[in-house]
């Protein structure tokens, strides 16, 4: 019964930890919303596009080996090591706003880690192929230990140790998103494309995205502690 109680326990924490990162999440959702829709009336100085923003960019760091593109979806730009294709959404390729300005200088920010081979983004793709595997499998893996809590509490231990690698893959993603988010502003400032009175808007809109990462790990590792918490519950009572 005292195990049962502390579960419960632990339970109603990770639910509150839970709901709170949910709504927290809504929240920099929406900003980030706002921010994108409100800076993307604004023209950056030179009234580059986000497609030659990055082009720009990648000239200035010596990277010609890139390619860019446009992609369809909103906000689902994105740097592809695996091809060099920097992907660009249609509102960011064809605007000349600071939100697209900030947005391609970002993913820009990716093509420069990969060219100088930034560890942290070098831990983060070799990484990419465990993750996809563990992905795969992880939620049949603790739906079925959760059931055979009991008899097989192997299986739900072995879900755990796979979520642990996607909850790391979270937190190693976020010095890769943080640094090219600092690698951008500083680009955007030194070369002018925006200036006093746009670049704080720059900055708070790459900021408003890098706590959609932060909120996405802390939530991954609230998870994870509750699997570990259902787990080491259940050893005691063996």
């Amino acid at each position: 019964m005292e195990n049962y109680i502390g579960m419960m326990g632990g339970s109603g924490l990770y639910w509150m930890i839970f709901i709170g990162t949910a709504v927290l999440s809504w929240l920099v959702s929406s900003s980030l919303n706002k921010a994108f829709k409100n800076y993307s009336k604004i023209p950056t100085t030179g009234n580059l596009t986000g497609k030659e923003v990055a082009e720009k960019m990648l000239r200035d760091n010596d990277i010609y080996d890139v390619q860019v593109t446009c992609i369809q979806g909103h906000l689902t730009d994105n740097y592809n090591p695996a091809n060099k294709t920097l992907n660009l959404s249609p509102d960011v390729y064809n605007s000349n706003s600071v939100a697209a300005a900030a947005v391609a200088a970002h993913e820009c920010g990716h093509a420069v880690q990969h060219a100088t081979m930034y560890s942290w983004l070098q831990m983060r793709s070799n990484l990419v192929p465990v993750v996809s595997f563990a992905s795969k499998w992880v939620t049949w893996l603790l739906l079925g230990g959760m059931l055979l809590l009991r008899t097989f509490p192997q299986l739900l231990l072995a879900g755990i140790v796979l979520f642990a690698l996607t909850t790391l893959f979270s937190f190693v993603t976020l010095p890769v998103e943080i640094n090219a988010s600092k690698r951008a502003l500083v680009w955007l400032d030194r070369s002018g494309i925006t200036s006093i009175e746009t670049h704080p808007k720059a900055r708070r809109a790459l900021k408003l995205a890098a706590y959609t990462y932060v909120i996405a790990a802390l939530s991954s590792l609230a998870t994870l502690l509750y699997y570990v918490m259902i787990y080491l519950g259940a050893s005691r009572r063996d």
